[in-house]
């Protein structure tokens, strides 16, 4: 959520302005995070960064959804940090001096874009060295927000949680490995055949997730969500949200009194027997709705990995969790 002001500072969210050594100045697009359409402008050349013997390709991701996919095609040839640990909202995270630290001996940062990540801005923007930033959204094409949809305006009309479309993904991991490949391409080899079984991966979900809401029967496919971060979801895979409960993109957001009496109504109304709430969210108001309306609380991982012991560790097993129970709420025969 923070694109359009890094685009001021740092051309194109890409870091294209004066570009740390072994960089070329003008990085990667990182896409047109301020409108509805994604950029068209091609990837310059990257130039090699100088690694010493034994160094590796160090590379910061914002979020930790984010850097999981960065991992899964840079495995163990970079270092890689995510600043955002299992269970923060992307939202409203504050970097800590530990985070400036590691920004700055960054030799690239990945980033959503499309304006997610809000709180990080003055940082990005400050850094003691020019370091290129990339938008993994850099080719993905956003969904376009109603102008009724709290925050759109400021967010440049683009949905940032693209994630939540597998497909979007598919074209992360490619922008990730032309990346890595331009920094490091003595690793370009590994990078690529990386991201090429990656995707066959992500294919597989996609398949999977689609199997899953089809089973769900037609007339009970409609949902609620705490705030405005499911469309890619519904939009991919065939479900409706009737409304949610903070009808913004942001989490930081709230509703009013009258918000919440309407979408009572409504859930009512559609029948709608599911109210999804982000692990990350305090689901006070999705209980109470619940309690209100007879339907059913349905907490997913969206915004955030689970811990390494939780049930969404990966981008992959995040996935499948959701739509698992996603299809377990809403009527589907999936265990």
């Amino acid at each position: 959520m923070y694109v359009l002001i890094l685009a001021i500072a740092l051309p194109a969210l890409a870091g294209c302005g004066a570009a740390p050594a072994g960089s070329p100045a003008n990085q990667p697009p990182a896409g047109n995070a301020a409108g509805s359409e994604r950029s068209q402008d091609p990837s310059p050349a990257l130039t090699p960064v100088t690694l010493q013997d034994g160094e590796k390709l160090r590379v910061v991701a914002t979020t930790n959804v984010v850097a999981d996919i960065v991992r899964q095609v840079g495995g163990d040839d970079i270092e890689l940090v995510s600043l955002l640990p299992p269970g923060a909202d992307p939202h409203s995270y504050q970097a800590t001096p530990d985070d400036l630290r590691r920004l700055n001996q960054a030799h690239v940062i990945f980033i959503n874009g499309l304006r997610l990540e809000e709180a990080m801005v003055s940082i990005l923007e400050n850094l003691d060295q020019p370091v290129p930033i990339v938008s993994v959204n850099r080719t993905v094409t956003p969904r376009v927000l109603d102008e009724g949809v709290a925050g759109a305006r400021d967010h440049g009309n683009a949905d940032p949680h693209t994630w939540m479309d597998v497909g979007n993904v598919v074209q992360w991991v490619a922008t990730i490995a032309e990346t890595l490949t331009g920094l490091d391409p003595a690793h370009g080899s590994t990078y690529t055949a990386a991201a090429a079984s990656y995707q066959e991966t992500l294919a597989a979900l996609d398949s999977e997730i689609r199997t899953a809401m089809a089973a769900i029967p037609a007339g009970q496919r409609k949902l609620v969500s705490d705030h405005d971060s499911l469309g890619y979801f519904a939009n991919a895979y065939g479900l409706e949200i009737i409304g949610t409960v903070v009808p913004s993109l942001s989490t930081m957001a709230s509703p009013s009194a009258q918000e919440l009496a309407a979408l009572q109504r409504q859930i009512e109304q559609e029948k709608a027997r599911a109210i999804l709430v982000e692990s990350t969210v305090n689901p006070n108001l999705a209980q109470q709705l619940a309690q209100d309306t007879g339907a059913r609380v349905v907490v997913i991982y969206s915004g955030s990995l689970s811990d390494a012991q939780g049930p969404a560790p990966t981008y992959v097993e995040m996935m499948r969790y959701d739509a698992q129970a996603i299809a377990r709420a809403l009527g589907s025969p999936v265990d």
